[in-house]
């Protein structure tokens, strides 16, 4: 949630009666228990959005995570789908500056979204490295106020249905949570073998028939 971030300006503005523990929100919502439960359910209608009712067999964009972003959180935040405005930390490490945002993102798209979206056509170790790359990046970008992770998650089980593949488990990745964020680390420096490894497995663990409801 919104405190494992320190934000000035509005984009830090906590709702009140939150105890700083909730992001100001279009519904009133002052409990980060009930902001917890109404993301999750929309995350759930996202899901059924863009993976069954509308599944984006093509070439992805920015665009498109902009408005699934949008769709999942633009009835409660006003910035839903919008790049952020402000700088973000988490635990001393500092996600790419705000103001750099709109350029990382054209590199974004050019480099991973155009060559490797439409998964269907790459072999089982390019979707696992296409995936494994792209998670990386997305998240260093940080491209959004909040709900990142769980949106390069999203993206993630695109491509790998792309590829003719069942969304991925993701109970490794919270199983050994300090693992997984040094394989975001390592990615800084261009290694991406621990995600990698992560990807296979979730991708394994999600084709097995393992992966719980969102």
């Amino acid at each position: 949630m919104s405190n494992r971030y320190h934000v000035p300006g509005p984009e830090g503005e906590f709702e009140p009666g939150s105890s700083g523990q909730v992001l100001r929100n279009l519904v009133g919502i002052a409990s980060s228990e009930d902001m917890d439960d109404l993301e999750l359910q929309l995350l759930g209608e996202l899901y059924d959005e863009v993976l069954l009712q509308d599944f984006p067999d093509r070439v992805l964009t920015v665009a498109d995570l902009k408005r699934w972003h949008h769709l999942w959180l633009g009835n409660v935040y006003r910035w839903a789908g919008q790049e952020r405005s402000v700088n973000l930390g988490n635990g001393g490490f500092q996600f790419a500056a705000c103001g750099l945002l709109t350029g990382l993102l054209n590199e974004f798209e050019r480099k991973y979204l155009a060559v490797w979206t439409p998964c269907s056509r790459l072999a089982s170790a390019e979707v696992v490295k296409a995936i494994a790359v792209t998670h990386v990046e997305l998240i260093l970008i940080h491209p959004f106020r909040e709900g990142n992770g769980r949106l390069s998650r999203l993206l993630a089980d695109v491509m790998a249905v792309q590829a003719g593949h069942e969304p991925l488990d993701y109970s490794s990745w919270e199983q050994f949570k300090p693992a997984y964020i040094g394989a975001i680390h390592s990615g800084i420096s261009g290694d991406y073998d621990p995600m990698c490894r992560f990807v296979a497995e979730a991708m394994a663990a999600g084709d097995a028939g393992l992966n719980e409801p969102v």
